[in-house]
């Protein structure tokens, strides 16, 4: 049975790296963290310097190899966030260019650091006011370079919206010798503005700034950070609308018996990835010797690996002493759940009723927690869809969605009517 279990999670969680990506080739930081997001329903209070026009010159192209690109420049030269460091062209095709990009953002501790992706636009003019932007956040792919999913030049869905699709890797995913800090709110949710931002930073991609966010898993965890921090983030940036896809969240519940398995691995890759932007977390200090013994994987493997390392061990020795329960982990885990904070910006949360790593339960948990904090939210419920298909499924529902946040139609909100 639990070998068994291991293979259907590697088979999902594997999976999420496409998410219905296309290839296009045919100090503690929970202070500075908190007192950011608690800004982000409005622009007073950021920080942040406001992004640029499109029309300074992005660097030379890169002209190194695939892996060089991916070696940070050391230094790093000073940039604002989207800054862009290298630039790499992936494909021509079908009438769209894809690059391979590199671009400054700050991670939760206010650190200027290198994040990858890739940037997909038209060959076409942009039309008057430049092309929307489509900023899409993957699911589980790691938390170590290899894993990072623009090495293979993958761009993530349009949901058939005409215009630019930036993908980002998220900090730490991608960078030679860094570690993903995975389900880091502050670090994810800025990488996928930047990525914005830097689709701004070439001229040639024509992106204006309205935009909307997508994210599937993980990455419905970031995006739904995305929305919380974009207006004090990028206040020169319009924000329309942002879809939650089976989002991770609600990190510290557990949703009965067939809820499991994913939050045992989730929460230990949390763990972990936590670690790198919240140095006052020891991951030795919580799990046990058996999963001490293959963490090696967090670094030199992907997602399938450290599942196939770690999902066998049982419960009972898996943790000395569990992150939900001892400090400082359980605060940062908390920090790190999205769905605390309302915007203005709608958002749509959409969720498969087949889906048993994102439990029903669990998305019935953070709608309920969205509409408390009185976030406008519609919700959509995919019957029959589960973990892999949800994205596919859901697609012409999101494109609907997106279409009408493009021309300005009033979102709906089902916190106003009984959800579920």
């Amino acid at each position: 049975m639990a070998l068994a279990a291991a293979a259907a999670l590697t088979a999902v969680l594997a999976g999420c790296s496409s998410d219905g990506v296309a290839d296009p080739g045919g100090g503690g930081g929970g202070a500075g963290a908190t007192g950011d997001r608690a800004g982000s329903a409005g622009s007073a209070g950021s920080t942040t310097a406001p992004g640029p026009t499109t029309t300074e010159a992005p660097p030379e192209p890169f002209t190194g190899s695939v892996d060089d690109f991916y070696r940070v420049p050391d230094p790093l030269p000073p940039g604002e966030p989207g800054e862009l460091v290298r630039v790499q062209e992936v494909a021509r095709a079908d009438g769209r260019v894809t690059v391979r990009v590199m671009y400054h953002s700050l991670d939760a501790r206010d650190r200027d650091r290198a994040v990858t992706g890739t940037i997909s636009y038209p060959e076409a003019d942009p039309p008057e006011g430049g092309w929307p932007v489509v900023a899409w956040a993957h699911g589980t792919t790691g938390l170590s370079s290899a894993c990072a999913p623009s090495r293979a030049g993958a761009v993530g869905p349009a949901f058939g919206v005409e215009g630019v699709v930036a993908s980002t890797d998220y900090l730490g995913l991608g960078p030679v010798g860094e570690r993903h800090p995975y389900l880091s709110g502050i670090s994810e949710g800025r990488s996928v503005i930047d990525s914005v931002r830097a689709a701004r930073r070439l001229p040639e991609a024509g992106a204006g700034t309205r935009w909307v966010a997508a994210g599937h898993s993980q990455g419905g965890h970031a995006a739904l950070f995305a929305h919380e921090l974009g207006a004090a983030h990028a206040p020169e940036l319009e924000l329309l609308g942002t879809a939650a896809i089976a989002p991770a969240a609600a990190l510290q519940e557990t949703f009965g018996p067939d809820d499991q398995v994913v939050p045992k691995m989730v929460g230990v890759m949390a763990l972990y990835g936590l670690a790198a932007d919240h140095p006052e977390i020891v991951p030795e200090d919580y799990v046990g010797p058996e999963v001490e013994a293959v963490d090696h994987t967090i670094d030199d493997g992907c997602a399938d690996q450290v599942i196939a390392a770690m999902a066998g061990i049982p419960a009972d020795v898996f943790y000395d002493h569990h992150p939900l329960e001892t400090e400082p982990a359980r605060s940062v885990l908390a920090e790190n759940d999205p769905g605390q904070v309302a915007v203005d910006a709608p958002l749509l949360v959409v969720s498969g009723t087949a889906d048993t790593y994102v439990v029903p339960a669990r998305v019935a948990f953070l709608l309920e927690q969205l509409c408390d904090v009185g976030q406008g939210t519609e919700a959509v419920e995919v019957d029959g869809a589960d973990h892999q298909t949800v994205v596919g499924e859901a697609g012409q529902v999101i494109g609907a969605w997106f279409s009408d946040r493009l021309t300005g139609e009033a979102a709906p909100d089902a916190c106003g009517r009984a959800i579920g």
